[in-house]
């Protein structure tokens, strides 16, 4: 695959992208531990097909100390027994807030959930890492950003 464009060629691509990694930075001192917050990543990145948005989250996991097991069965966790129910909770809600479309939004019971487990500071903040990480699916998607070559710590902003 051929990427349309080169998002970090452009003047307005790493002005736009700076301000969402600084939001991401300020998610990421909310109190929701760093392997979730990947796995958030990684599950919506696999319902939206981001090759770009995969090789980054994989690598970042690993690199950060997540474990190639769970990485792989992040797209199977109903029936998979390497996470926490925390962690359950906060992909069902990455699933259900990454297919809006899919009619329904995130059930009462599905936030209740993840309100078990997560204080309201928690829950904005993986709602915010949510919509942060599809809005990349999407920029990556419509852009056919190709994934292999990142290189964990070298994003270009």
């Amino acid at each position: 695959m051929e990427a349309r464009i080169n998002p970090f060629g452009t003047e307005f691509g790493p002005k736009f992208v700076k301000y969402i990694v600084s939001a991401a930075r300020v998610v990421a001192g909310a109190g929701v531990p760093a392997a979730t917050l990947e796995l958030v990543n990684i599950r919506a990145s696999q319902i939206n097909g981001c090759a770009g948005c995969l090789d980054m989250h994989t690598k970042d996991a690993l690199q950060a100390g997540e474990t190639p097991l769970r990485i792989n069965l992040a797209a199977a966790w109903r029936e998979a027994t390497v996470f926490t129910d925390a962690e359950k909770a906060a992909l069902e809600l990455a699933e259900l807030g990454s297919r809006l479309a899919d009619g329904g939004g995130v059930p009462d019971d599905v936030w209740a959930s993840a309100a078990k487990h997560y204080d309201d500071e928690q829950l904005m903040a993986l709602v915010c890492q949510i919509a942060m990480i599809n809005a990349f699916n999407r920029m990556n998607v419509m852009t056919r950003q190709p994934g292999g070559s990142y290189e964990p710590g070298h994003l270009p902003v």
